[in-house]
Parts: C-alpha cells; structure tokens; sequence
C-alpha cells in the first residue's frame, strides 16, 4: 500500500497553484446564503458542467443538496475584501453586498462571470464533498482581471502574466 503524503506538504505544494477566488450562493427558502470557494473549475463543455468542492461541514453544504441549485460568482480583481467577507463564519455575508436574484440563484453585482447550476452530481471525498452541476446559465457581467489566490493570499494576472497582490494593485 501507497503511503499518503503529510497534510501540511501537500497543502504548500497546492498553495503554489493560482486558483479562481469564487463565491458560491444558494437560496435557503428566500434567504440568500453564500461562501467563498477556490476550489471551483469547468469540467465539460458537451454537455457544459462545472464543479465545486465544500468542506463536508459546510454550512453550505445541506442548502445546495436541499435546493438541488448552486450559483459561481467568479469574482472581479476589486473585490477581495468581498471574498474575505464570505470567508468568515458567523457574520451576515450578504448584509452591504450589492446582489439580486438571477435565475433563481443570488448573484453578487461586479464579478468577472457567473454560472447558475442544477446539481447533477455529489461524491464525498475525504473531507470535503465534490458537486457536480449542469450549468443551466451563465454571464459575463464585468471586463475585469479575476481575482485568484495563490500563495496563500490574493493576486490578479497583470496584462504581461505576472502576478501581482491584488491589494496592492491599483484599480482604474
């Protein structure tokens, strides 16, 4: 039997890797809910899928499963500190973020895309919980740089491909 790599290795190694900071959403009845998500990537253009990986203690998690429906907002270089918003536990997320219903789904003003999803899929995966959906819409509402995380903190792609701190780049 293969030995599995220490925890903390691996997460440095995947560290290094720049991933899209997104914000997945849901409705629990009419109140929105919503978390920050870099684990997120298209998966199949025929027929168009995408996927998300939530913590198994998500409190996410049991909403979307509920609904059957998930949103990505991709978000835009400018809104980071909206990201470390959605990050925390125990605050309203929602409470001063510009946002509206779309397709059933909340969908956050500003981000560089957005996709509504119909859950197709769920596998569990150690400790997280892998959701397939079939993307049901999808828009692109901003022309701006994504923001990504790598490194453990935030950057954005420059126009020459070299990363740069998203919080210290300026915004025209």
């Amino acid at each position: 039997m293969t030995t599995l790599v220490e925890g903390d290795r691996f997460k440095d190694v995947m560290a290094a890797v720049g991933a899209p900071v997104t914000i997945v959403t849901a409705f629990d009845g009419d109140v929105p809910h919503g978390t920050t998500v870099t684990a997120f990537s298209s998966l199949s253009l025929d027929p168009p899928l995408a996927d998300i990986a939530l913590s198994e203690n998500s409190a996410l998690l049991p909403k979307i499963i509920r609904s059957g429906r998930f949103g990505v907002n991709v978000l835009a270089r400018p809104q980071e500190e909206l990201a470390r918003r959605f990050a925390r536990r125990d605050v309203d997320r929602f409470a001063g973020a510009d946002w509206y219903a779309d397709d059933g789904l909340p969908r956050l003003s500003g981000c560089t895309g957005w996709l509504a999803c119909d859950v197709r899929q769920t596998v569990e995966s150690g400790d997280h919980v892998l959701i397939i959906g079939a993307v049901t819409a999808a828009g692109r509402s901003a022309r701006t740089d994504p923001l990504i995380y790598m490194n453990r903190t935030f950057v954005t792609l420059s126009s020459d491909s070299a990363t740069t701190p998203a919080s210290t780049r300026t915004v025209s």
